[in-house]
């Protein structure tokens, strides 16, 4: 089974991700049965999330639907068998060399992938994504001929590469779809009408390269759910907090002038925002985070669910109006991107940037992106 429109990624509910109120351990079963019963059919885990307990969880919330159903969606890349969590980074790439050997790359996607599916309750993914990739991750023919494997060996029907967890990558993106086009399927990226800029730029390359994309953060941060309002307070540690000051305020300010072209088709802004991603090929499948906000008369978190899983089939935004939406959104230059940047002259430290090399310029230049990465 193949994605559909719209998915559920287990890092919604605040458990694995901190952001709003930690739902329950039941409660955060039960929203994901309550997407599954509300009709939408993709799920998204990530092996690295609790270290395992998130692929339990969401094995043990669809146990009871029959396998055949639903698409299940696995991401793998972290290596936190082996490596040790480097605080607000995460557990290392798998392809870090303190870990493994460029030989043994087959052999550990080969592991994580059958102990991912282990822990979900079933002996296959539709989908396996590349989490996270470092430089490695993106250029390295082994890792990507252990990707083809699973494949071949029946444990992934479909291939992908999700980068992250920040914004970037435009260029390493472009370079591994046309290197490794072949092997691909899905791509998964940030895109949504508040963050146009860089994943806009990748979409070219992903259609030339017969590859869907999977938008994620289509909510931007919560705003598209329209319950977070200016001034609104994050609980410590809420991993929205650390954004730069006024983002909530600016964008709000900027989702209502877009909220005339929801109701001209009557649309909540949460359907409003997954439409103009849906709107854009290759652009397949989205997926928000579902946010349980804080506070006693916050907005329940499976409403939310309701909004995404109504929307309309039937409704395609024109080009005209992608542009224009686009330009009220418009976000180019905002942010310093992760992956390859002119930024860096040597070695970098932190394992999701690199100095940029002159075949990714190149690339930038036949794909039109300009230079200024």
């Amino acid at each position: 089974m193949d994605l559909t429109k719209t998915c559920y990624g287990n890092w919604s509910g605040g458990r694995f991700m901190h952001f709003g109120e930690m739902v329950s351990e039941e409660r955060y079963l039960n929203m994901i049965r309550h997407a599954y019963e509300k009709g939408m059919r993709t799920f998204i885990t990530a092996d690295v999330y609790g270290g395992g307990k998130a692929d339990e969880m969401l094995g043990q919330a669809l146990a009871d639907y029959p396998r055949d159903s639903y698409c299940l969606v696995g991401t793998i890349g972290h290596d936190f068998y082996k490596g040790e969590r480097q605080g607000s980074s995460g557990y290392p790439r798998f392809t870090h060399p303190d870990l493994h050997s460029e030989r043994e790359y087959t052999s550990y996607l080969r592991m994580a992938c059958e102990k991912s599916l282990e822990r979900c309750g079933t002996n296959h993914f539709d989908l396996v994504m590349l989490h996270n990739p470092d430089e490695t991750g993106y250029t390295n023919d082994t890792v990507w001929e252990g990707m083809r494997r699973l494949k071949e060996e029946g444990l992934a029907e479909r291939l992908g590469v999700a980068p992250g967890p920040a914004n970037g990558f435009t260029l390493d993106l472009l370079h591994c779809f046309e290197r490794f086009g072949e092997v691909l399927d899905w791509a998964m990226i940030i895109l949504n009408p508040l963050e146009p800029w860089p994943g806009q730029q990748v979409l070219g390359g992903a259609e030339k390269n017969d590859i869907k994309i999977l938008t994620r953060v289509i909510d931007y941060g919560g705003v598209f759910h329209d319950d977070m309002k200016p001034g609104h307070e994050f609980r410590p540690g809420d991993h929205r907090a650390y954004r730069p000051a006024g983002w909530v305020e600016n964008g709000c300010e900027k989702m209502e002038k877009m909220r005339p072209l929801a109701e001209k088709y009557g649309l909540s802004m949460l359907q409003f925002a997954a439409i103009w991603n849906l709107s854009q090929k290759p652009v397949a499948s989205v997926v928000p985070t579902f946010i349980q906000e804080a506070g006693d008369n916050a907005r329940p978190v499976e409403d939310k669910i309701d909004d995404l899983a109504a929307l309309p089939e039937d409704v395609v935004f024109t080009p005209e109006e992608v542009e224009a939406i686009r330009k009220i959104g418009d976000n180019t230059g905002c942010m310093a991107l992760k992956g390859a940047s002119q930024r860096h002259e040597g070695p970098c430290e932190r394992p999701d940037e690199w100095p940029m090399r002159d075949e990714l310029l190149e690339l930038a230049d036949a794909h039109g992106v300009g230079r200024d990465w």
